[in-house]
């Protein structure tokens, strides 16, 4: 811009620079002189900026400029250039702007030869000093003073003093104070609670009363009213009286404001209406609010003469209370309104009567005086660096203290201190040891209701209680929850009540609580109740002092006291010999549990054998055998069980024992203990991983549930430690008990349950072998292999989300499997799969190093690697669409039959029998010799039976014949259904039919390719090949996916055969 510079402004950060134009712009450029931004005020070269400054603090964290033109307007912007805040008329030409008080106020002069103090939002709130002769250039600011330095066009330099004055108002616990000059917080000392209520304009007096707040601003007087939402406090706008007048204090009532200058009071409704005035005799000096009826509110006033004068606004004739000899500095009146404390300028606080006006007393070094508001007899007054609190003509108990104080409640204090309105929490406990010296309780409880410590209420309870005030010590008790004292109280006062009101014994009971034992002793004597002084002593273990109050009591009081020494002896850690005196004083049962505490099984089972049957020995033969059962000592518990004839715990201890030979053959015998027994040991074969046995057990118990639940938390278990084949062997079980449920009963959601876990449990299986192929430096499996068991996966996961189980490991193992096997046409679709998933950091760059070489490769499959569908001879992609069914053909929907070891697609198609044709009479069908007379050839050994057949023509197959003549356009997807005929024409060796648990039916599959040798597991029914199955039982000694044991396996009647 061609434009003249007049001004330039650094941001606080000095990353920016604003430049003012004559053009009537702004210029935002950085450090390299490169423009950010622009800001063209509206009336362009008739305003140009003469002045600009940037506030030194972020508005909602970005950074706003303060622009002044020409045009006699102030406005803000932001550092991008859009208007900020409300524009402002100035009425002069500006020369310069400055932020001060950190960018509270800001500082504008010019062509009108003076210079104003702005609030930070554009609100005129002074001038700074009076009017120059000349143009004011320059300004600048200093904080802690605040001072203010101007420059003028004559060279004169002026320097001013800026005092913020505070402006506060106090009613009880609200404080209302002013703010950055323009705003109101209200207070509330007790809560902490604050709110701020925005004037903007200059805020010149404030007045709080009970729900009324009015604010004196440049022109106006606004009364707001309080209102309690769902949020708190809150205050709202009631009136706006249009008066513009100088006061020296502002006092608001219910309806009415009252203004006081000099010696001249003012009320005026808050309609506006001036209804009274009151010309005193001397200057007002202090005013107090009184409280009172709406309208008819009192003042209490004091003034320069001396004089004490009370006004009410009904009332258009003030009421002398008093008249001291010096000028009134401050003034308070007690709750009731019979006395009245004043402060004049001698330092000096007068307490008067006010019913007979006679001075009560005088305390000197007094500068501020509070009456509390909840006690008629308490003041405090503040002095130098002092504070006194004085209860009623005691003398006053002084703390160190700055500030003056301006409130007193209950035992808070409320004082101003450096421009700051405070709070403290004064305990009263000096003046209420004034009164507990005086014996005077109830004025003394009244004082620490107040507040005072929990050692106070205790020292005043006891005193109370020693004095026998039943009334002051039993509240007092209560305030520190001593239950003890409260129930001593309580068993007092009730014998009282019932006539018994022997001073020696009342005196005896609350001696004995002192700890004054002779003295109670000696009283309960006196009495009559000697029988009291010997339980006190036994209980206090003094026993020499008891047996001087035995008396003629007998053999019972030496039993007892006997007992109290076998207690005593206990206490002090002499266990047998407390044990020896607690037999011989007949209490074998407290002799039993001293000894099952210490373990002495040989003097538990002496005594348990010596002592004699009856209804009296059986609490210590329980006992004695429940503390030889603690202590494991089982077959000595047992003996005393089967003295006491609890035939139940017996199996319990057995149980217990791990004696499950036993405890099996009684369940037997009695079914009723099925329960007791097998329930403890389905869980000791869950804890010994024999969860097919624990099964069984927990349904003998009556509980399958607990079976589920303990097979859910190994599950869950193993998912999250990555026990991928654990997880998988237990999601069978779940599915195989739940197939015996239904097989017991008819629940459709049982069946659904069995499906579902058969699914995760296979899942779970083969994402086994993926993630240890991520995770493990080497692999036993073929490469092929894994990426026959990845494509399998991303079928079965593709509309399930399974714990445990990570779909970017899968992906992207599987995108490796195929790069290096040739499927690029697969690898770039699971990488597109990956990027849509969130990628670690580490994995970041070899994820797109993969997807770049991908790319790099022709978008096509290796021939070798696609699935051929053994029903219609059709070739299916290795991504399979979406539409079609996880691992089913894509042009038949044939489901895919896998190889549980290699995950291969094996040559078998199933089929279903006709309607009418059952299972038995199929296998019958299949073992009768074919009609066409076929070469074939059969080896037969100790394991196994395999069948070789060969057809001439495959047409002479009728299930053949029926696969070749497949058409996908008309046939349908459904399995193929056999007839009789056609299962005759079939070889046995050539089918396979697994069996199932009721209700699943059978399953019959057809080999297509005789050559390949495949076998299925009896237990879970899965397929293998025959070599991979055997190899896995001669490693593992287990099915791969059930863990049948070989043993099992080879003991189980053949439900399947070796193709």
């Amino acid at each position: 811009s061609n434009s003249k510079i007049l001004t330039c402004s650094w941001s606080p950060d000095g990353h920016l620079l604003a430049l003012g134009l004559a053009s009537g712009s702004v210029s935002i450029r950085n450090r390299n002189g490169e423009e950010k931004s622009r800001i063209d005020l509206p009336q362009g070269a008739d305003t140009p900026v003469w002045a600009l400054a940037f506030c030194p603090t972020k508005e909602e964290n970005f950074d706003t400029i303060c622009v002044t033109d020409w045009g006699k307007t102030m406005s803000f912007y932001t550092v991008a250039g859009k208007p900020f805040g409300k524009e402002r008329n100035l009425g002069f030409e500006p020369l310069c702007v400055r932020y001060m008080s950190g960018g509270e106020f800001i500082l504008v002069s010019g062509c009108n030869n003076t210079c104003y103090i702005y609030s930070r939002d554009g609100i005129r709130l002074a001038q700074i000093g009076e009017a120059h002769q000349a143009w004011v250039w320059a300004c600048a600011s200093k904080s802690n003073p605040n001072l203010v330095a101007l420059g003028c066009q004559d060279g004169k330099l002026a320097v001013y003093q800026v005092l913020f004055s505070p402006v506060h108002g106090i009613y009880k616990e609200k404080y209302a104070y002013r703010e950055h000059l323009t705003d109101v917080i209200i207070h509330n000392l007790l809560t902490d609670q604050k709110l701020k209520i925005k004037c903007r304009d200059l805020v010149k007096k404030i007045a709080i009363y009970k729900h009324r707040l009015a604010v004196q601003l440049g022109d106006r007087v606004t009364i707001y009213e309080l209102y309690l939402g769902d949020g708190g406090m809150h205050y709202r706008l009631k009136e706006r009286l249009p008066t513009k007048v100088e006061c020296s204090m502002l006092v608001v009532c219910t309806n009415h404001i009252v203004l006081c200058h000099d010696s001249r009071l003012q009320s005026i409704a808050f309609t506006g209406l001036k209804e009274r005035e009151w010309q005193l005799e001397a200057t007002v000096r202090y005013i107090r609010i009184i409280g009172g009826p709406p309208n008819r509110e009192g003042l209490l006033i004091g003034l320069s003469n001396g004089q004490v004068v009370k006004i009410y606004l009904d009332n258009a004739f003030p009421v002398e209370l008093l008249r001291i000899d010096s000028s009134v500095k401050c003034l308070d009146m007690s709750p009731s309104r019979k006395k009245l404390a004043v402060v004049n300028d001698r330092e000096q606080c007068l307490v008067y009567d006010l019913t007979t006006n006679h001075l009560l007393f005088t305390e000197q070094n007094a500068k501020f005086v509070a009456w509390n508001t909840s006690c008629e007899d308490m003041i405090c007054y503040s002095g130098t660096n002092t504070l006194n609190i004085k209860a009623d003509n005691f003398p006053d108990h002084q703390i160190k203290f700055q500030g003056f104080v301006v409130g007193f409640c209950s035992s808070k204090i409320f004082y101003f201190h450096q421009n700051h309105m405070s709070t403290i929490d004064v305990p009263l406990s000096a003046p209420m040891y004034q009164y507990l010296e005086k014996k005077l309780f109830r004025e003394a409880y009244e004082i620490a209701c107040l507040g005072v410590t929990e050692s106070d209420w205790k020292n005043l309870a006891h005193s109370a209680l020693d004095a026998l005030n039943f009334q002051v010590a039993r509240k007092s008790f209560c305030r520190i929850k001593d239950f003890t004292y409260l129930e001593l109280i309580f068993d007092i006062q009730e014998r009282r009540e019932q006539g018994d009101r022997e001073r020696d014994l009342l005196l005896a009971e609350v001696l004995s609580y002192r700890g004054k034992f002779k003295e109670a002793g000696r009283l309960y004597a006196r009495g009559g109740r000697s029988e009291k002084a010997l339980a006190m002593f036994t209980d206090l273990r003094m026993f020499d002092q008891g047996q001087e109050y035995l008396g003629g009591g007998g053999d019972s009081d030496r039993k007892t006291l006997l007992k109290k020494k076998a207690d005593w002896a206990r206490n002090i850690n002499e266990p047998r010999a407390a044990a020896q005196m607690y037999l011989s004083a007949g209490d074998p049962l407290s002799a039993v549990e001293l000894m099952a505490q210490y373990g002495w099984v040989d003097m538990m089972m002496e005594t348990g054998r010596k002592i004699s049957g009856g209804a009296e020995a059986e609490p210590v033969l329980w006992k004695i055998a429940g503390a030889l059962r603690d202590q494991g000592k089982l077959s000595l518990a047992a003996e005393m069980y089967r003295k006491l004839g609890a035939s139940d715990q017996v199996l319990a201890v057995q149980v217990e024992a791990g004696n499950w030979t036993e405890a099996l053959a009684l369940a037997e015998e009695n079914p009723k203990y099925n329960e007791t027994v097998f329930l403890p040991y389905a869980r000791y074969l869950a804890e010994n991983d024999n969860f097919v046995e624990a099964q069984k057990a927990y349904h003998k118990a009556g509980h399958p549930e607990e079976a589920f639940r303990v097979i859910r938390q190994l599950t869950e278990n193993a998912i999250t430690e990555n026990r991928f084949n654990d997880a998988s062997y237990y999601y069978w079980l779940l599915a195989n008990q739940a197939l015996q449920m239904v097989a017991t009963g008819s629940s459709s959601e049982l069946l659904e349950n069995y499906y579902l876990y058969e699914r995760y449990a296979t899942i779970y299986y083969a994402y086994h072998s993926i993630e240890r192929y991520s995770e493990d430096p080497f692999t036993a499996h073929q490469l092929e292999d894994l990426f026959n068991i990845g494509r399998y996966l991303i079928q079965e996961t593709r509309n399930a989300t399974l714990p445990g189980i990570s779909q970017f490991t899968l992906l992207l193992q599987m995108a490796k499997l195929s790069q290096q096997l040739g499927a690029y046409k697969l690898a770039r679709h699971v990488l597109s799969k990956i990027h849509t998933l969130r990628i670690p950091k580490d994995l970041q760059e070899y994820v797109d190093t993969l997807t770049l070489m991908v790319k790099g490769k022709p978008y096509q499959d290796n021939e070798d690697l696609l699935v051929m569908c053994y029903r219609c001879s059709s070739y299916n992609p290795l991504v399979t669409p979406n539409t079609a069914r996880p691992n089913c053909c894509t042009n038949c929907g044939q489901p895919f039959i896998y190889s549980f070891i290699t995950f291969e697609v094996l040559p078998l198609v199933e089929f279903h029998l006709e309607p009418g044709l059952g299972e038995h009479e199929a296998s019958r069908l299949l073992e009768e010799q074919p009609v066409d007379d076929d070469n074939w050839t059969q080896n037969i050994d100790e394991n196994v039976q395999s069948m070789r057949i060969s057809y001439e023509s495959p047409l002479h197959d009728p299930f053949t014949a029926r696969l070749i003549s497949y058409d996908g356009a008309t046939d349908d997807t459904e399995p193929i259904i056999v007839t009789r005929s056609m299962l005759k024409s079939m070889e046995m060796s050539n089918v396979l039919i697994c069996k199932y648990a009721k209700p699943l039916p059978t399953r019959f599959y057809k080999n297509l390719l005789p050559d390949v040798q495949i076998t299925t597991c009896p237990q879970c029914n899965k397929i293998f090949h025959l070599d991979d199955y055997e190899s896995m039982l001669l490693e593992r000694g287990h099915c791969p996916f059930c863990r049948t044991p070989r043993d099992l396996l080879q003991m189980r009647e053949p439900s399947h055969q070796v193709l």
